[in-house]
């Protein structure tokens, strides 16, 4: 029996030794080409016109953010407050900036938390504000896999929360500026 364990074993930990500087790449690739455009892509139609519009959102930001708030106001825009106004530019922002530090290995930990909230954030919104439901909601332990939010957004979450508890990896500006400070 030990000679079918020994060489095992042996494999076992060579992946031990490896999956520190590994893992965490894998997770920042899968990351970028999985979710990266997608965010990016989701903030751009958050963004107003010009370089101003990063400060300005657009009427789809709004609409995104707050969908039952813009109906009860009939889409009267100017309704809206600086609260408002706060959570459309800081979502716009962390929809820019997060993934790009994620990709780049920098705060890694600290944006894959962001991260983290944004996705809870976001399909809670999805949920209350856009009222989905049913099979695009979906439910764990079911022969379904593909529910948009609790079995894609919670494969989502775990790949951040490897990226939360093992940072950038070696291959991350993380690991580089942590070897000039020592």
């Amino acid at each position: 029996m030990n000679a079918l364990i020994a060489p095992y074993d042996r494999a076992a930990q060579a992946l031990d030794r490896i999956a520190p500087a590994l893992v965490p790449l894998i997770a920042r690739l899968v990351f970028a080409g999985v979710l990266l455009v997608y965010f990016w892509n989701s903030a751009r139609t958050k963004v107003g016109e010009g370089v101003a519009g990063l400060f300005q959102p657009s009427d789809g930001a709004y609409i995104q953010i707050f969908p039952k708030t813009i109906e009860a106001s009939g889409y009267d825009f100017s309704q809206l407050g600086w609260f408002h106004w706060a959570v459309a530019v800081a979502g716009t922002w962390a929809e820019l900036l997060l993934p790009a530090l994620i990709i780049l290995g920098l705060f890694t930990r600290l944006a894959s938390l962001g991260m983290i909230g944004f996705v809870v954030v976001q399909s809670a919104t999805d949920i209350v504000g856009h009222g989905v439901a049913g099979d695009d909601l979906g439910r764990w332990f079911d022969a379904a896999s593909g529910a948009l939010i609790l079995d894609q957004r919670a494969l989502w979450i775990a790949l951040l929360a490897t990226l939360v508890l093992l940072g950038g990896g070696a291959l991350s500006l993380d690991r580089m500026l942590s070897g000039r400070r020592r």
